[in-house]
């Protein structure tokens, strides 16, 4: 939900009218319709802006909902999954989020660990995204050696699964064998570093480490940020300290 500009995003749930809006030039059927009889799923609800909650609230206590410029009613057969890496319990204490949708959406909860708390996955993941990325890059690598996974079963992952995906990537491109080696990792991941938690380092190099791995595992400076609990002017006057 993100990605969609905020005058926008009811018209791409409900779908609009032609001249509903400046740019309506023809109806268009949004995604509640194009999920009928299947399932609608909305990835990262929590930025869904507040008029467009309230119109998913109706969607979901009411089944129905009306076009962008239409006044008829429409009902939908749709089951909704809602994911969100924000903790909507604090929105909604913050007025970010509206309580009652936050209820309705909440029926059943699954929480995903981070990857640190489930190390277990590593191989799997990894060897998921070896096959990917290899194939992608027209690469022949058969897989990753014993002890490059036992380094990156001892890593904290701060990134997650995105940066997983990226180090497997640099590590395909880089690699001139058939099987992914420590030194195609240490580069990235540092596996024995000294600076992590419990080490006998200062918070000032505790905080450097952290940001340099939320920021190489992000998108975009303004998503470290939002990683990180701090706004972007902020992350960018501490890494301008450290680059």
């Amino acid at each position: 939900m993100g990605a969609i500009p905020e005058d926008l995003t009811e018209s791409e749930l409900f779908g609009h009218v032609k001249g509903a809006f400046t740019g309506a030039l023809a109806e268009t059927w949004g995604k509640v319709t194009a999920a009928e009889g299947g399932t609608l799923f909305l990835d990262e609800v929590g930025d869904l802006p507040p008029e467009t909650q309230a119109k998913l609230l109706r969607l979901l206590q009411e089944r129905e909902y009306e076009r962008v410029g239409e006044t008829k009613v429409r009902y939908a057969d749709v089951r909704v999954i809602a994911a969100s890496n924000r903790d909507l319990a604090k929105a909604v204490a913050a007025g970010t989020f509206r309580e009652d949708l936050f209820y309705r959406l909440n029926v059943i909860s699954l929480t995903l660990p981070p990857l640190r708390d489930r190390l277990d996955d590593v191989e799997r993941l990894a060897m998921a995204h070896l096959h990917s990325v290899a194939n992608e890059c027209d690469k022949k690598i058969d897989g990753i050696s014993a002890d490059a996974l036992e380094v990156m079963k001892r890593y904290n992952w701060p990134g997650n699964i995105r940066e997983l995906r990226n180090v497997i990537e640099r590590a395909v491109i880089l690699s001139s064998n058939h099987e992914i080696e420590v030194s195609d990792l240490t580069e990235t991941i540092e596996p024995d570093s000294e600076i992590r938690v419990g080490g006998k380092v200062s918070l000032e190099e505790l905080e450097t480490a952290h940001i340099r791995k939320v920021i190489a595992s992000s998108k975009t400076l303004e998503e470290a940020a939002v990683v990180l609990g701090i706004d972007a002017a902020t992350l960018y006057r501490k890494r301008k300290k450290f680059s």
